[in-house]
């Protein structure tokens, strides 16, 4: 004897406002007695602790399940049935159009960041270009890079997919950083002034529109990482509005 359920949408995935529809299937090779069926539906949020910081609870937004139960109570002598389906809801469309926001930069010896003093670094020029940091989710992050001078040769490029957490009141807040995504654009050194594409598609499990409310913040940055023959890194950082349209 088995409960299953059956969901008229093959992909199971829903827009705030519609109509959860399907059927739920019995199989048994003999009469069913039973005390009733019914139907709970959930939306669970999934919090991770951290142990950052001694003495105080940090829970950082994972993400967000919804899941249809089916219980099937049987007489006192026979054992419940039970049956979980998940599905995918999305929110609805944000209105409007989306006006793109291009960002050009330059990576140089000089723009760096948390450089050590004393540091000794090679020379170095890397231009490029985000064709829009306003990004919708189901269309891919695009641009381009540039090496046009570099004094030590090119190991590796990538983008690095960041999703950052911020939870907490008006006790503190706790923020937590998470690579996601990790995509390789170049192997090995690359031609000096030559246009590299960028393109990262947004993976599907791991993303959700950009979202800020009182207590936490979801949001989402890019990195691109020039990785050199000494294993040295050269990073540029750029923080993302993803939204659904």
């Amino acid at each position: 004897m088995s409960v299953d359920i059956k969901l008229k949408r093959a992909n199971k995935v829903y827009h705030e406002g519609e109509t959860l529809s399907g059927v739920i299937i019995l199989s048994s090779k003999e009469p069913i007695q039973h005390q009733g069926i019914t139907l709970t539906m959930d939306g669970t949020v999934s919090l991770q602790l951290s142990a950052k910081s001694v003495g105080v609870f940090e829970a950082f937004y994972n993400s967000v399940k919804y899941t249809l139960r089916c219980d099937m109570r049987r007489p006192l002598l026979a054992k419940d049935l039970v049956k979980n389906c998940e599905f995918i809801v999305y929110s609805l469309p944000q209105k409007g159009k989306l006006t793109p926001t291009p960002v050009d930069f330059s990576i140089t010896p000089e723009s760096l960041q948390n450089v050590r003093e004393r540091t000794p670094l090679p020379g170095f020029k890397i231009c490029g270009r985000l064709d829009s940091t306003n990004c919708i989710i189901t269309q891919p992050l695009t641009g381009e890079l540039v090496v046009e001078n570099l004094d030590v040769p090119v190991k590796s490029i990538e983008l690095q997919l960041v999703r950052v957490e911020t939870c907490g009141c008006a006790e503190g807040y706790a923020r937590d950083a998470t690579e996601i995504q990790n995509i390789q654009i170049a192997d090995g050194n690359v031609c000096q002034g030559l246009a590299i594409p960028i393109y990262m598609v947004f993976p599907r499990l791991f993303t959700c529109p950009t979202l800020e409310t009182t207590n936490f913040k979801v949001e989402f940055e890019v990195n691109v990482v020039v990785v050199l023959q000494d294993d040295h890194l050269i990073t540029e950082n750029f923080p993302l509005k993803i939204y659904r349209f």
